[in-house]
């Protein structure tokens, strides 16, 4: 399953279905779109709906209409087909599941009965912002602790599974766009879910899983998954891959409010924009 396969430039653009695209989501799009196409390049368009509960048809639907109606085209997606389909990922549970073994072999990742309230509170104080807490290695096995002999074990059909992270490590990378970024592992963030106890992969998970089966060159999304991407680093090395490059693009942010755009931020849905009859070419 290679990354940075010999066939050239591969980028992708990766919406989730879970409300109407926002402008920060089509000038990150664009950027994805205009960087496939300097470089003579294959641009993916995914569908990420793994958190099925908050997935919806219309939105699924919209994506289509409102990322055409913006100007952007891909050469492989759910529409048009491609060597990699499919291009959903609710339909590549089977694949994630064998990922996830994979990790277990490697004595990576181990089964945790926190709840996101358990972690909070063993920290001692709420968690801002949308990232995941930082782990205080409740349910962390001793070194050396053998793996369990199988993902379905009697008494582990509810639990999280969870990375172990390299205690202490630093680790690097450079961002086409945000230059060298660092982060130490276990003081930056700690072990991450992968999968989650009601049966779905994690995001960490679905998207590296994905993007190195699709053979994803360069990953082209918004700054705030910067600390994203250090996690995916170490599940790249971990499963033996050759993780792509990454451009990490400035938010949009709302300009009454300063807050970066959101789904909720209905006005500067590209839905709405579209309905107010606004000239895509002069929102780009």
């Amino acid at each position: 399953m290679p990354v940075n396969a010999p066939g050239g430039y591969r980028g992708r653009i990766a919406p989730s279905p879970t409300g109407y695209l926002h402008l920060g989501h089509a000038r990150t799009f664009s950027l994805a779109h205009a960087r496939a196409s300097a470089a003579g390049g294959t641009l993916v368009l995914r569908i990420e709906d793994i958190d099925e509960a908050r997935c919806r048809p219309e939105f699924r639907a919209a994506i289509f209409e409102d990322l055409h109606w913006f100007g952007l085209d891909w050469d492989e997606g759910p529409d048009v087909g491609g060597p990699f389909a499919p291009y959903i990922q609710s339909q590549r549970g089977a694949y994630y599941r064998e990922i996830l073994d994979r990790l277990r072999q490697g004595g990576f990742i181990y089964p945790c009965r926190c709840s996101r309230r358990d972690i909070l509170t063993a920290l001692g104080a709420p968690h801002e912002g949308e990232e995941e807490p930082n782990y205080p290695g409740t349910c962390r096995p001793a070194p050396g602790t053998p793996p369990p002999a199988a993902l379905d074990l009697p008494g582990l059909d509810d639990v999280h599974w969870r990375f172990r992270v390299p205690q202490g490590e630093a680790l690097t990378f450079v961002d086409a766009l945000q230059g060298l970024q660092s982060a130490v592992a276990g003081v930056d963030f700690g072990d991450f879910v992968v999968w989650r106890r009601d049966d779905v992969p994690a995001y960490q998970l679905a998207v590296v899983a994905d993007d190195a089966a699709m053979q994803i060159t360069e990953v082209v999304r918004g700054a705030d998954l910067l600390l994203s991407t250090f996690r995916q680093l170490l599940l790249y090395r971990a499963l033996g891959w050759n993780p792509p490059a990454f451009c990490h693009a400035p938010l949009v942010r709302d300009p009454a409010t300063g807050e970066r755009l959101a789904k909720r931020h209905a006005a500067l849905s590209l839905r709405q924009l579209r309905a107010e009859g606004a000239d895509p070419a002069h929102l780009a």
